[in-house]
């Protein structure tokens, strides 16, 4: 535990005052805080002090002239408490000195007083600026301390409002030569590592791509060269249960042959079992890459679309209802019985052809020629207008969004409709994480897809480009990482990624285990991180407006569904209630109507109800009504006259001796009222 794989954080602010003589020669990382700067003026000056008056007793300072932190704290203690009774007026705020004991819970009566004066003092101590906020001593700065080339070294402060600040970033990496040189294995993967096409570049200058200005900008900041090799199987390391030995990357690692590792190279369990990982570069998961598919053909009763099946069920069984109520409605009501042109009849205009006809010229928003006259028949009229006032808009409406949002249906819209499927093949680069993580997975749908595709053995690919190929061929979805299914979709516009990520992961640089350089890396990486360099190389690679295509902004991910029961049951029972309300008010005129008659005709209500519900039932649906008045009990509505028996009496006249016949036939009255 005495080399440079160990980092100890010492908590005590005197780590200067250690002996550290075991730790100085092997590179052990030794980090503390100190919260006296032996550097300020003022504090060398006090020290000074202490030494030239202090004769007798315990010496507060270390030999190395470093005083400790508790006498330093001591010292503005006394400091602070000097100040805080010195800055008491003489003449008023006197002290009164008295005994209190220890043993009761009695206060001093000038404790709070004094313990107010305490916390507005603010004075410059050894430890710094002295002030608190509430009993709380505020504006504290620590010292950073590192051990570094045999010495404890300042590399930083660290304040409250702050946090920790480096000043000197070298001192983190080593010193190292600049002539070491570091073997670098990748392999050729875009964007991250490619290869120039000037076929005359040699060494690293033939290398270029995201990780190549990333590992140099690393290797500028913690100062080495290195040699770019690239991995003879061309894969990035995978544990084969088989014959039980790693391969590509890992392989070159486990065996010594490179220093290092750079390129798109997944952090899993596995491989951090058998070598070193840097923090993160890169954050990603795993994708599916897909084809965009092509228009969705249109079909012949499209226009259908923008309402439910159900709605136009619905819709077809409220026009017939709605049809067949007016017509029994204008049947039953007295109202819808206008006058004929002969005036001992009346006519009916709402006949059930002309009923249905009624009802589809409201729908549609025409003149059917004919209007309800009865308060019954008008509100049901009124209510079926609203009807159509509401399920017109909102089928023009929907039809509208439908045929100007073209979507492209996606076969497949998640994982688990990918895995419910054999159509569509699926597969992940042979050899990589994606492929472990199939292979190692617990979860039952991720263990279903690694049957599936340990069964097809072709569904495997060398080569990212070789699975986006293979994509572009059609029934065929590539599960890879992230950023390089971002990479691709940005740059041809026939790609895309279906749902979210199956994981979380990043990518990092892999060192041999037990390296000296992955801390050193580490730090590099976060340093490049909060400075914003590395998003700055990602931008540069992946968003050059160059390479990206320009995508239709027609497509859309959004289509309105069709409008269904949820959406429009309400205004159908609204109708119901209307019709309800229309058969409730036609029953009042009809008894209305019959109570005023059976007055008129001196017959009784029943009677009369009767003779007009029997003729508005009856079948034949004709159209002319009757309007005799009865003045016999055994008198009944007839459609025809028909002269009765005439009765002829001899009546001598007196002028020229004529011959004059008296018709006489049975009393009828035609009853004109209701004209």
């Amino acid at each position: 535990m005495n080399d440079f794989r160990y980092h100890f954080l010492f908590t005590t602010f005197d780590l200067e005052t250690f002996d550290l003589e075991d730790f100085k020669y092997n590179s052990v990382n030794i980090t503390s805080f100190r919260i006296v700067d032996d550097q300020n003026h003022r504090v060398v000056n006090i020290l000074r002090e202490m030494e030239r008056f202090q004769r007798v007793g315990q010496n507060m300072l270390h030999k190395s002239g470093i005083i400790r932190a508790e006498p330093a704290l001591m010292f503005d203690a006394v400091n602070v408490f000097a100040h805080s009774i010195g800055s008491l007026d003489g003449s008023s705020n006197l002290i009164q000195s008295s005994n209190v004991s220890c043993k009761t819970s009695d206060r001093w009566a000038n404790g709070t007083f004094v313990y107010d004066r305490l916390n507005s003092v603010s004075i410059e101590g050894l430890t710094g600026k002295v002030h608190f906020d509430e009993g709380r001593r505020s504006d504290i700065k620590l010292d950073l301390l590192k051990l570094h080339e045999e010495q404890v070294k300042k590399v930083g402060f660290w304040t409250p409002s702050t946090g920790i600040n480096i000043t000197k970033h070298s001192v983190f990496y080593g010193h190292q030569s600049s002539n070491v040189t570091l073997i670098v294995v990748t392999r050729v993967e875009k964007p991250y590592v490619m290869i120039k096409e000037d076929k005359n570049l040699t060494g690293n200058s033939k290398y270029e791509g995201f990780c190549i200005d990333l590992l140099h900008r690393i290797a500028s900041q913690v100062g080495f060269h290195y040699a770019i090799t690239l991995v003879p199987d061309n894969k990035y390391g995978a544990y084969d249960p088989t014959t039980k030995q790693w391969n590509g990357i890992v392989r070159e690692l486990m065996d010594k042959k490179a220093d290092l590792a750079m390129g798109s190279m997944t952090i899993n369990y596995a491989r951090e079992s058998v070598v070193d990982f840097t923090k993160p570069f890169m954050n990603m998961g795993i994708g599916i890459l897909f084809k965009v598919p092509s228009n969705e053909p249109s079909k012949l009763f499209a226009f259908l679309n923008p309402l439910a099946t159900s709605v136009w069920s619905f819709m077809f069984l409220a026009y017939m209802a709605v049809s067949f109520s007016l017509f029994f409605l204008a049947r039953f009501s007295p109202y819808e019985w206008r006058p004929h042109t002969e005036e001992n009849y009346r006519e009916g205009r709402f006949t059930i052809s002309n009923c249905f006809w009624f009802v589809a010229g409201v729908s549609l928003k025409q003149d059917a020629g004919i209007t309800p006259k009865a308060t019954s028949a008008r509100i049901l009229g009124g209510i079926w207008w609203f009807f159509t006032i509401i399920i017109i808009p909102s089928y023009t409406a929907n039809l509208t969004a439908l045929r100007t949002v073209e979507r492209l249906q996606k076969p497949i819209q998640n994982v688990a409709e990918l895995s419910s499927q054999e159509k569509i093949t699926y597969g992940t680069l042979e050899g990589g994480s994606t492929m472990s993580f199939f292979r190692d997975s617990k979860i039952p749908i991720y263990q279903k897809m690694w049957k599936f595709m340990e069964k097809h053995q072709s569904v495997f690919v060398s080569t990212y480009d070789e699975g986006t190929k293979k994509v572009l061929g059609g029934n065929y979805a590539f599960l890879m990482e992230s950023t390089m299914i971002d990479y691709a979709v940005q740059r041809d516009c026939n790609l895309t990624q279906i749902s979210g990520l199956l994981d979380s992961k990043g990518y990092g640089i892999a060192t041999p285990k037990g390296s000296e350089w992955r801390d050193k890396l580490s730090l590099a990486v976060l340093e490049l991180q909060e400075k914003g360099v590395i998003q700055m190389l990602y931008d540069k690679w992946w968003k050059n407006a160059a390479d990206i295509c320009i995508k239709d902004e027609k497509v859309k991910e959004f289509k309105p569904k069709p409008l269904d029961l949820n959406d429009l049951g309400g205004v159908f029972v609204f109708v119901l209630c209307g019709l309800t309300v229309a058969v409730i008010i036609a029953i009042l005129e009809f008894c209305w109507h019959s109570k005023k008659k059976s007055t008129d005709q001196q017959l009784p209500v029943c009677t009369e109800m009767a003779e007009e519900l029997r003729y508005a039932i009856r079948c034949d649906g004709t159209k002319h009504k009757a309007t005799l008045k009865r003045t016999c009990n055994g008198c009944s509505p007839i459609t025809t006259y028909v002269p009765a028996p005439m009765h002829i009496n001899h009546v001598t006249s007196q002028i020229d001796n004529v011959p004059m016949i008296e018709l006489t036939r049975p009393s009828i009255s035609v009853d004109h009222e209701d004209k």
